[in-house]
């Protein structure tokens, strides 16, 4: 993690889970119910079936959604690789990723799903290991983006993917940060109504 005024890094970690409408950092976050018209909403508006067609992942895939929250987007990654898959869903809190643990069981789920609580500038995942990286309404929030994706392209295996989904307004910053990493652009899109979703290779 890069050195910097410890409130200025607090205030960057706090939101880097909270991004994407995923995080929720009440007091006891993983004792909530889980509201269903929340994923409904979340589903309406994000539209996760074209942010997975994005990531090209199937069944036996492994795949890292990173500031993951309370798990609205990981559970259709889950659906996805399953049953045979993994998916590794990191967050900063681990109050926040109880309530996804919940999320998961109740849709049976909980298996496929490793949650992983890190620091907000470090990636939590180990080489080689994964087909595709996602990070959704997130990479605005690191201190450093350029060296997270540096880290970040340790993870993938040959021909693995960073998927960054996005407001429109932030493209610009994405894609400079990308490019710098020396991450390639290989397709994008903004089917999404106000964001985009770009797609890396090494």
């Amino acid at each position: 993690m890069r050195q910097v005024i410890a409130a200025v890094l607090v205030t960057a970690a706090f939101v880097f889970s909270a991004s994407c409408g995923k995080g929720d950092h009440e007091a006891s976050a993983s004792d909530r119910d889980i509201d269903a018209s929340e994923q409904v909403k979340f589903d309406a508006e994000r539209h996760p079936e074209k942010i997975v067609v994005a990531l090209g992942i199937g069944p036996g895939s492994h795949v890292a959604d990173i500031g993951a929250g309370s798990g609205l987007l990981t559970v259709h990654l889950a659906r996805a690789v399953g049953p045979s898959g993994k998916v590794v869903a990191t967050d900063i809190s681990a109050d926040v990723l109880g309530l996804m643990k919940k999320r998961l069981a109740k849709d049976k789920l909980d298996g496929i799903v490793e949650e992983r609580v890190v620091q907000a500038e470090q990636t939590g995942l180990e080489d080689g290991a994964f087909d595709a990286i996602l990070l959704a309404e997130v990479d605005n929030y690191f201190v450093d983006p350029v060296a997270w994706l540096q880290n970040a392209k340790k993870a993938l295996k040959p021909g693995g993917k960073i998927v960054i989904e996005n407001r429109i307004h932030r493209r610009t910053g994405a894609m400079a940060a990308a490019q710098k990493a020396g991450l390639v652009l290989q397709s994008e899109t903004n089917r999404i109504p106000s964001n985009f979703i770009a797609v890396f290779t090494i």
